[in-house]
């Protein structure tokens, strides 16, 4: 009966005293191995919408926000799990303590980067996002600092375009105070470079086939990166062929086929061929295309003084602006041929040695020369209208592409013109005599004048030497008068030939106009000059003046005489009568 009550008794005993135990446990607890700053292992008790519960052994949960275990969306931990946190502050009068999930995978991140920078390992790291003086790269997910002179060997043309790429990185600083990394890129190129450049060296020699990139383009050559070893591709050793730009043949990062035309060991330095890999096309070139002969051709380049046409890949000749047309006065080949165009041309001349070839378009067709030269010989008369008018002549259409001149001088025997329009104009047709066709100089001239006999052949008979003539004053120089004796023949009266009265200048005695006598001095057709002469006739003038004043007054002494006998006579017979 009394076990019962007992047994109960003691049970509650025990119970209060297992109660009073723990609580004396928990009270007493030795929480100090917990403190701020370090990395502990805890157990997740509770999750809600905000917080996650971790139990750490300390006198409550600590809290940890929930997005620190959300990625993409999902949450990452369950009730039960066992995860590492960092103790970010504790408060033992308070029994509190906050924790942190992320901060405590960036400080074991640390550790782990603190172990790759002792030893030097490689870290994969992606490059997420450009900011001032370098990039952003991830590492293990935290963020570490690249600068912009450890992205690579030289600088990157385009900097937007390594983000979001994953890299090999080497760790150059870490400070844990701050949680800032340093990593580089370019230590690992430069290490490669320096492996790749011994390996090179070891092996490389002139008359070598490599095989490198495209890493540099200028206008004067590209720059090919061997592995470890840049040499240099000139753009003359790049095609046989005329190229202005080496970006007509090659692009950026192209990997290209070389051959190693020079290597000097000291200073490093390569230069490289690519043309060199085919046969050289001006090997034979003078048997391939001997003179005269016809072939076509693409126009691949204009100069102010011709085209160049490619005959094949790294074979181009000149076609000189002289030599596309036999009729057409060029200024420039564009009034030809364009860049593109095929033409027929034919083989003018080789030169081997300064790899020359000069080409002829005109050649092609016959010289219309050589038929205006037979249609018409010197001599013959032809009729065509005026195309052009100069200072110097009248240009006249002959043939299509072919104008004929007619000097200003060959207008007329006699008259003086000062230009050509003072009495023709464009489109007057003339009649002329064919002068001279000069195939050599593309020249063909005429004449107006020689369609008549020169008046100048007869002047020397009509006016010989001592010939005393009137004319009509036409200029007045300083030198002399210019006296038109008929229509179109004008003779000179030199100032020294006006008189043994000096004159200063002409127009104190003359005016234009005047009609004067004058005596012919000097005469000659082929130079076409008549002297005249004012002095020379007077003493003729004196001589007849004096002989008539002469004859004057001996006829006036005779008068006298003769009215005195006959005055004395008719005295005597009046005193005869009167006696």
């Amino acid at each position: 009966m009394n076990v019962t009550p007992n047994t109960t008794e003691s049970m509650d005993d025990m119970m209060e005293m297992d109660f009073e135990s723990q609580l004396e446990n928990y009270l007493n607890s030795d929480f100090g191995d917990i403190e701020e700053g370090i990395i502990i292992s805890g157990e997740v008790v509770k999750i809600d919408d905000t917080y996650i519960l971790v139990d750490v052994n300390f006198k409550s949960e600590g809290q940890i926000p929930a997005e620190e275990f959300m990625e993409n969306g999902q949450l990452t931990v369950k009730v039960g799990d066992t995860i590492d946190v960092y103790v970010v502050r504790k408060n033992e009068r308070e029994g509190t303590i906050s924790l942190s999930r992320d901060k405590a995978k960036r400080m074991q991140v640390l550790d782990e980067l603190e172990k790759l920078l002792d030893s030097g390992e490689v870290v994969i790291g992606r490059i997420v996002r450009r900011i001032k003086g370098g990039y952003v790269v991830e590492i293990k997910g935290i963020e570490a600092f690249l600068p912009g002179s450890h992205v690579d060997l030289r600088p990157v043309p385009d900097m937007d375009a390594l983000v979001d790429q994953d890299f090999e990185f080497r760790v150059l600083k870490i400070n844990r105070r701050r949680s800032n990394v340093i990593v580089s890129r370019r230590v690992l190129l430069e290490e490669d470079r320096d492996r790749k450049r011994g390996e090179l060296l070891a092996t490389l020699d002139e008359g070598q086939i490599v095989t490198g990139t495209v890493k540099n383009i200028t206008e004067y050559g590209v720059f090919i990166d061997l592995g470890g070893l840049d040499g240099l591709l000139h753009i003359t050793d790049m095609s046989w062929k005329r190229i202005k730009h080496p970006k007509e043949l090659v692009q950026l990062n192209d990997e290209l086929q070389l051959k190693v035309l020079s290597f000097d060991q000291e200073a490093k330095k390569v230069s490289l061929g690519m043309k060199q890999l085919v046969p050289d096309p001006w090997a034979n070139i003078s048997e391939k295309y001997p003179e005269g002969y016809k072939l076509s051709g693409k126009v691949t380049n204009l100069v102010d003084y011709g085209a160049f046409v490619e005959l094949e890949s790294g074979v181009e000749g000149l076609v000189h602006i002289s030599e596309m047309s036999w009729t057409r006065k060029l200024r420039h080949p564009s009034q030809m041929v364009r860049p593109g165009d095929e033409v027929d041309v034919i083989i003018l001349g080789v030169d081997v040695e300064r790899k020359r070839i000069s080409l002829g378009m005109k050649q092609i067709a016959p010289n219309p020369w050589d038929m205006v030269a037979e249609k018409y010989p010197e001599g013959t008369i032809l009729e065509a209208s005026v195309k052009n008018i100069t200072e110097f002549g009248l240009f006249i259409g002959i043939e299509d592409g072919i104008d004929g001149l007619i000097h200003v001088s060959d207008l007329s025997w006699t008259k003086k013109i000062r230009h050509p329009n003072e009495l023709y104009k464009v489109g007057d047709v003339v009649r002329a005599k064919v002068l001279t066709v000069d195939k050599e100089s593309e020249k063909f001239t005429l004449g107006i004048k020689q369609m008549m006999d020169d008046p100048w052949l007869d002047v020397p008979n009509r006016y010989p030497v001592g010939t005393q003539l009137n004319g009509t004053i036409t200029n007045i120089t300083d030198f002399g008068l210019f006296v038109e004796v008929e229509e179109g023949i004008e003779g000179l009266v030199h100032i020294s030939e006006m008189g043994k009265k000096k004159i200063k200048t002409p127009k104190e005695a003359f005016n234009e106009g005047d009609v004067i006598e004058a005596k012919v001095i000097h005469v000659s057709a082929d130079e076409r000059r008549l002297g005249l002469s004012l002095k020379q006739q007077e003493p003729e003038r004196k001589r007849g003046s004096e002989e008539f004043r002469s004859s004057q007054s001996g006829a006036m002494a005779g008068s006298n005489l003769g009215d005195m006998i006959r005055q004395k006579m008719e005295e005597n017979a009046e005193d005869e009568t009167e006696e």
